[in-house]
C-alpha cells in the first residue's frame, strides 16, 4: 500500500504543476522576458505582446490539460490499489509517461496560435 501511496502521490505532481502554473500564466506573465521561467520559445521572446500571449495561451492549455489528467490520473491509480507492486510500478510510469508527453506536447498548438496571430518578427496579424 505505500508504493501504492508513493505511486499515486508522483502521478499528480504533473497535472497539479499544470494546473497551479496555467492559473498563473493565464492571470499574468512573468514581468521580464527571460530565459529562466516561463513559457520559452523563440516566437514567444520576441516582444512584450507575444510573451504574454503565449503564457496567456500556454496556461489555459496547461489548466485545462491538467485538470483532465488529475482526474483520470486517479482513477487509473484506483484500478491497481492493493495490486503487486510491479503493475502498480507499470502503470504509474506509463501515466508518467503520458503526463510528460502532453506537458511537452502543448508546446506544438500554443506556437500555432502564436503563427495564427504574429508574423515572424512578432508583430500583430491584421
Amino acid at each position: 500500500m505505500g508504493f501504492w501511496i508513493f505511486m499515486m502521490i508522483s502521478n499528480l505532481l504533473i497535472p497539479f504543476t499544470m494546473v497551479g502554473f496555467g492559473k498563473y500564466f493565464i492571470k499574468s506573465a512573468p514581468k521580464q522576458i527571460n530565459a529562466g521561467f516561463g513559457y520559452r520559445t523563440s516566437m514567444s521572446m520576441k516582444n512584450k505582446e507575444t510573451w504574454e500571449f503565449a503564457h496567456h495561451y500556454c496556461g489555459k492549455l496547461w489548466r485545462t490539460i491538467g485538470w483532465i489528467m488529475l482526474v483520470l490520473s486517479v482513477v487509473a491509480m484506483l484500478f491497481v490499489i492493493g495490486k503487486d507492486t510491479s503493475v502498480v510500478g507499470t502503470l504509474g510510469a506509463i501515466l508518467c509517461l503520458l503526463q510528460v508527453v502532453f506537458l511537452v506536447g502543448s508546446i506544438f498548438p500554443t506556437e500555432q496560435a502564436l503563427k495564427r496571430n504574429f508574423d515572424r518578427h512578432g508583430n500583430r496579424k491584421k
